[in-house]
């Protein structure tokens, strides 16, 4: 299967006004494609709009609202004639206890994060399975990966997995040419942990290695022309995977861990999050309080197949050394 050039399409990005949705909105038009922008901050969206010129075009819309994410497609046909590319990005997080958590804050964060995906999938297929493109879900390494305090969110991601390779299975049995890209980020450089909705005593972070955003937008569009399965960005997150497939009781015993390094040593700033409601959107950046890598040259490698075997082999020996020292003199398994 292949796919137009990205100067010849046209690509519609939920979750387009901060983080990974904006750097991809930004990057996609710098290299030529036009953009359709979909997001709950209508204001954001507009400004981003008048920067990008008039190769781009936005609707304010709410991805858990089916007739919401069917607008962003009629708009997208009724200016451009159609799109060949559909992202879904938009998604938020909850740090805290699962206990504590509300029922309402749960049902939000599944309303977005798996909703979202599935609204705006099966409304991409409709309009794709005519006249072919590229599905883009973006996931994260919580598809694979449970992480404690962040607990609905690797559920939601866990979901949108389920979903996203069912989806894909029943295209290809139907010979639609469509091709679904799962996009799996490891930490990511955006304001999520401040939009996030925040039950713990301190502000919230991200766990390291932490990536830049346009990481994943380089991903992102790589594979809108080039078809990929599943698209691991960060070295790291790739290696905590391999690691729990490999010994998932030595995983369980890092909880404490994964929780501290999801805390940063102040009071939080503004725990409601934008969870119900539109908050601090408009950057693509977050305020990491530790070093950001510039690049991941494992993403990089791993979308040139002759480098492919390669880096999953190096990756695969510092697994199984890291957990073997971990799990020296005990049976974790």
């Amino acid at each position: 299967m292949t796919h137009k050039p990205l100067r010849d399409q046209v690509i519609v990005i939920t979750g387009a006004s901060s983080g990974i949705g904006l750097a991809t909105a930004r990057m996609a038009a710098r290299r030529g494609a036009r953009v359709v922008l979909a997001a709950r901050s209508g204001d954001v969206l507009s400004r981003v709009a008048d920067e990008l010129g008039a190769r781009a075009v936005f609707l304010k819309a709410d991805v858990g609202r089916r007739e919401d994410v069917q607008a962003v497609a009629d708009t997208a046909i009724d200016v451009f004639g159609g799109f060949d590319t559909w992202v879904n990005v938009a998604g938020l997080t909850v740090y805290g206890p699962l206990r504590e958590i509300t029922q309402e804050d749960h049902e939000r964060l599944i309303k977005t994060n798996f909703w979202g995906t599935v609204n705006g999938s099966l409304v991409a297929v409709e309009h794709l399975r005519r006249r072919g493109g590229a599905l883009i879900n973006v996931g994260s390494i919580a598809s694979d990966l449970a992480f404690p305090f962040q607990g609905l969110y690797a559920a939601s991601k866990h979901a949108v997995k389920g979903f996203t390779d069912t989806l894909r299975m029943e295209l290809i049995a139907e010979g639609a040419p469509v091709s679904v890209t799962l996009v799996k980020p490891a930490s990511i450089d955006t304001p999520l942990p401040s939009r996030a909705r925040n039950y713990m005593d301190c502000e919230p972070t991200l766990p390291p290695p932490i990536y830049p955003p346009k990481e994943v937008a380089h991903a992102i569009l790589y594979a809108a022309v080039h078809p990929q399965r599943d698209i691991f960005v960060g070295g790291g997150g790739k290696l905590f995977v391999m690691g729990k497939e490999f010994a998932p009781g030595a995983y369980d015993e890092l909880a404490p861990a994964i929780i501290a390094l999801q805390k940063r040593a102040r009071p939080p700033e503004s725990p409601e999050g934008a969870l119900h409601e539109p908050r601090g959107a408009g950057r693509e950046r977050g305020e990491a309080p530790i070093y950001v890598q510039r690049t991941s040259a494992y993403t990089r490698a791993s979308l040139h197949p002759l480098a492919t075997a390669s880096v999953a082999a190096g990756l695969a020996a510092m697994a199984a050394v890291m957990l073997s020292r971990r799990s020296r003199g005990r049976n974790w398994l």
